[in-house]
Parts: C-alpha cells; sequence; structure tokens
C-alpha cells in the first residue's frame, strides 16, 4: 500500500509540474487527491472522509444528498427511489420451490388405535418460476411510478396412496400452467429528507390486476361439483392458474436508517382483497358449478434487516418478511378448513454493481413455517437509463 500510495503522489507531481508549465494554478485540494483515491482503492473511504471529501465538497459548495442509502435488495419493494427523469429496467427472475404432506382420514374411529375406513396420504410439490419485467420512472428525487409485467410456470406433482383399500399402488398426479400474470402498478413517495441517524420514510400504494389465468376459470377433476357433499373428483385442477383471480390493494410505510457502517431498514403493508360476486368454479365436460360470492382473507405484512455495504460496489443484506393471511369466505361464511396462515422467510442477499447503469443483485429465501415455500431464490439487474 505504501508504494501504491508513493506512486499516486508521483502522479500529482506530475501533474502540478504540466500545469505551471502552462501557466494554470494547482487545485488546492490536490494535495488530498491520492490518499482519497488510494481509499477508494481500498473499498473503505473512511479515512479521509472528514478531511478530503470534505474539503472537495466545500470546495464546490455542493449540498448532501438528501435521496436514501443503497442497500442490496431483499425485499419485494425497493428502499431506494429512481433519480429525476431517469428510467429503470429491471429484469427478474424468482424460483420457488415448496412441498407439503397431507394425510385424510376418512371413516370413524372405534377405538383409538382402530380405524374403519380409508386413510389418504398425499405428497404435493410445488415449482414456480416467474419471470418479470420492471419499469420504473423518477418524476423528481422524492416519487416515482412503477410498472411490473410478470410471466408465470407453474407445476406441480401429487402423490396419492390410499391406504386399508387392499393395494399399496400410488398415484401420481401432474399439472402445469404458463403464462402472463396479475400485472402490477404502483408508485412510492419519499416523505422526509433522513440523514445519519435519522430514518428515511417512503410511502407506497401498489395496485394488483386481473391479467392472470384465473383459478376460477382453469378445469377442475370433477364430474358434476367439487364441494359439498357427493363429491365427484379429485377436485385438482387439470392445469393451474397464473393469477390470483382477484383484484387487490397495498399500502405500505418503508423506513431506512443510516448508522455507519450498516443501514438498518423495514417496513409495514397491508393488502386488501377485494371480493367477486357470482364466481362459477368449471368442472369437467364444461359444466359450471356455482360457488356464489368468494371474499379472499387480508394480508398484513411486515419486515426488517440490515444493510452491510462491503465496498464501493459490494453490498450485503439479511432480513425477514412475515405475512399473516386471513381466512376466506363464501357467501359470508368462513369455508370450513380456512385458518389464518402465517408465512415467515429469512433473506440474505448480495449486490454487484458491475457497471454505472448496471448491478447485479441475488437473494435466497428460506421457509420458516410451515405453509410458507421452502426455499425462493431470486436473480434480477436493473438497468438505469
Amino acid at each position: 500500500m505504501r508504494q501504491q500510495l508513493e506512486e499516486q503522489r508521483a502522479r500529482v507531481d506530475e501533474l502540478e509540474r504540466q500545469l505551471r508549465a502552462s501557466g494554470v494554478a494547482a487545485p488546492a485540494n490536490a494535495a488530498v487527491a491520492a490518499p482519497a483515491q488510494l481509499e477508494r482503492m481500498r473499498g473503505t473511504g473512511n479515512a479521509v472522509a472528514d478531511t478530503g471529501q470534505a474539503q472537495g465538497d466545500a470546495a464546490v459548495g455542493r449540498p448532501p444528498a438528501p435521496r436514501a442509502p443503497e442497500v442490496a435488495p431483499i425485499f419485494e419493494t425497493p428502499g431506494v427511489l429512481t433519480p429525476r427523469g431517469k428510467v429503470v429496467f429491471e429484469p427478474s427472475v424468482q424460483y420457488g420451490y415448496s412441498s407439503s404432506n397431507r394425510v385424510a382420514l376418512v371413516g370413524y374411529t372405534v377405538i383409538p388405535a382402530l380405524l374403519i375406513g380409508l386413510l389418504d396420504v398425499r405428497e404435493v410439490k410445488r415449482n414456480t418460476t416467474t419471470a418479470t419485467a420492471t419499469f420504473r420512472y423518477g418524476f423528481d428525487n422524492r416519487l416515482e411510478l412503477e410498472a411490473k409485467i410478470p410471466y408465470v410456470y407453474r407445476s406441480d406433482s401429487t402423490v396419492s396412496r390410499e391406504l386399508f383399500t387392499g393395494t399399496a399402488a400410488e398415484r401420481a398426479f401432474e399439472t402445469s400452467g404458463k403464462g402472463i400474470g396479475d400485472i402490477e402498478l404502483g408508485w412510492r413517495y419519499q416523505l422526509n429528507d433522513g440523514g445519519v441517524d435519522t430514518p428515511y420514510y417512503i410511502a407506497g400504494l401498489r395496485f394488483k390486476s386481473r391479467t392472470g389465468r384465473d383459478p376460477f376459470q382453469v378445469i377442475t377433476d370433477c364430474q358434476t361439483r367439487c364441494v359439498g357433499q357427493n363429491v365427484t373428483g379429485t377436485g385438482l385442477p387439470l392445469d393451474l392458474p397464473t393469477g390470483s383471480g382477484f383484484y387487490s390493494v397495498q399500502p405500505s410505510l418503508t423506513w431506512l436508517l443510516p448508522s455507519d457502517p450498516a443501514i438498518f431498514f423495514g417496513g409495514f403493508s397491508y393488502t386488501k382483497n377485494f371480493k367477486r360476486n357470482n364466481v362459477y368454479r368449471t368442472v369437467l365436460n364444461g359444466d359450471k358449478e356455482l360457488l356464489g360470492q368468494v371474499d379472499p382473507g387480508d394480508v398484513f405484512g411486515f419486515n426488517f434487516g440490515m444493510g452491510l455495504a462491503l465496498n464501493e460496489k459490494a453490498s450485503f443484506s439479511i432480513g425477514y418478511d412475515h405475512n399473516s393471511v386471513g381466512r376466506m369466505h363464501q357467501n359470508g361464511v368462513v369455508i370450513p378448513g380456512s385458518v389464518r396462515v402465517q408465512l415467515g422467510t429469512l433473506l440474505l442477499g448480495y449486490s454487484y454493481r458491475m457497471k454505472n447503469n448496471r448491478t447485479l443483485s441475488v437473494s435466497v429465501g428460506a421457509g420458516l413455517t410451515r405453509d410458507t415455500p421452502d426455499v425462493t431464490l431470486m436473480v434480477r439487474m436493473p438497468f438505469t437509463f
């Protein structure tokens, strides 16, 4: 490092000689240029933060930027707004895998150790891949608009075995679906300037459409009906939907607290899913089964985490994301078997700035509750124009 410092000083001396030869005075802060550059090469920039950088900023009279600090993104909503007049195009790919086991008892028990009837064991493995094109535009340094267009590919494999029926054969039921998902529109606004040891607050509002394939439009493996008595069929879809089938609005509040060398961040959100009337389910032979009014549960979510800048190009983040999904209602009554679901995910991510207008971000999530996907992996690379 001493040799590099000497080389930097030699370059500064050479620059001063050239300026004197051309009759131009050397800049006042040239003496700190070499140490500042050396610290940037080290990836810290702390040793001269109070000397060279401060003198350089004072010389040109440049005020500190009011924008929130940048961290490696691990949550769905980023924490940094798009600069004024800039357009960000962010392609991303997310993969999720989940597996679950279900045991259904159809019969009655004479004594606790004796079951008379049917024991149905099902194992479900689900793979979901979502490719998303996201566009953001900054109206000013405080306000941005966002549009998100997803393309979804899903595949489910269900392995079931009916015990106590004289056979031990397993039955496999596989289905898949692909197509455009639910397009989303949103805006985010930075409420204050923030600063060192002062949090930044960013308010957001997101609207989700129903452009994806409706869950009630896909054909279900039932001959006449899938609910109530005398159910005919497995009740499993022959192909999978790519959308939720409901409009929703999500207000949110995000906060970021710089505390050198780390940045603490988090947020709260509430998703309101709007109910639908006169809903029909599609069954075999093109028949329709009336479900009536369907009201999905609303979702309350929160998250928190910490980001750390490793150097001027790389950063690392760790966080936790939690969503509480309410019970679903049909015709004003809670659907039997519908309970509040808790989804908790531990997230790790890193970000590397490849060029001034290109950043590679990778995050991985591990499900901490039974209903959460076992693993999620997301790769995104935003481009700024």
